[in-house]
């Protein structure tokens, strides 16, 4: 009895001793895969926060197994195409408060469909490619960006899930509408932004085919004045020549030849 009682005990013992080494393992391995300047914690997957980090970029050794991804408050200025694309189970992307410019059409390529919310809020967002959101499925934050609200845009957000939800908290910093400069996009929206160049190729054709038409007339009336003045000069030119007139000679002549 007292052999069992020391295996058991020395059992559990190794159990526990082997426990600790896969945690210590299991952690290691995560704390060498998580990048520099971020913390990653296990919580419903693995949340990476590389909040307040003074990154520059975003990272390209992100693990592969990411669920939540924190990336606020930095220098990042630009989102490359694919840099996401291995991310398959990232849920929450967060990239507010940093300087980025443009979004290119493949920069959310790869998770764009896994996404439940996308945090692109407080940046210096002007455009972004018109196929940027394609198959999007998340709730995007895009407030507090100097948007230039054209016809890109308005494809964009139409193609958005919760777009008017979105497009409610786009302000158009400028537009091509110069009175919807200042104004939420959903009423710039209205004016049907995609029309504006057709409309203004078809007043550019009009006002090009009213010159011509204005030319045309303004010829023909110089012409007809013109000939009209030609044939009064004429005629005067006429009457101002002597009128020949009969000799009495020349009569008696004609009527002794009778």
């Amino acid at each position: 009895m007292h052999l069992v009682d020391l295996w058991l005990t020395r059992s559990l013992s190794m159990c526990l001793l082997l426990q600790s080494f896969v945690l210590m393992i299991l952690c290691f391995h995560s704390a060498s895969m998580c990048p520099k300047g971020c913390l990653c914690s296990h919580s419903g997957g693995l949340n990476v926060s590389c909040s307040n980090a003074n990154l520059k970029e975003i990272p390209r050794d992100l693990p592969p197994e990411t669920v939540l991804l924190y990336l606020d408050s930095n220098q990042i200025t630009s989102i490359p195409n694919e840099i996401f694309k291995d991310l398959h189970q990232l849920k929450v992307l967060n990239l507010s408060r940093n300087i980025i410019e443009f979004i290119d059409e493949h920069s959310f390529k790869g998770v764009a469909e896994t996404l439940q919310m996308l945090d692109l809020s407080d940046n210096r967002i002007k455009s972004v490619h018109k196929n940027a959101f394609n198959n999007l499925k998340a709730r995007a934050r895009i407030a507090n960006n100097p948007w230039h609200c054209d016809c890109t845009l308005q494809q964009v957000l139409r193609s958005m899930a919760s777009n008017h939800e979105t497009a409610n908290s786009v302000i158009c910093k400028t537009s091509d509408l110069d009175e919807h400069a200042g104004r939420p996009f959903l009423n710039a929206a209205d004016a049907d932004l995609c029309n504006l160049p057709k409309k203004t190729t078809d007043y550019a054709m009009l006002v090009t085919m009213f010159g011509w038409f204005t030319m045309v007339i303004s010829y023909v009336v110089y012409y007809v004045r013109q000939n009209q003045e030609d044939a009064r000069r004429h005629l005067e030119y006429l009457k101002s020549l002597p009128s020949r007139q009969k000799k009495p000679d020349e009569a008696d002549d004609i009527s002794t030849v009778v």
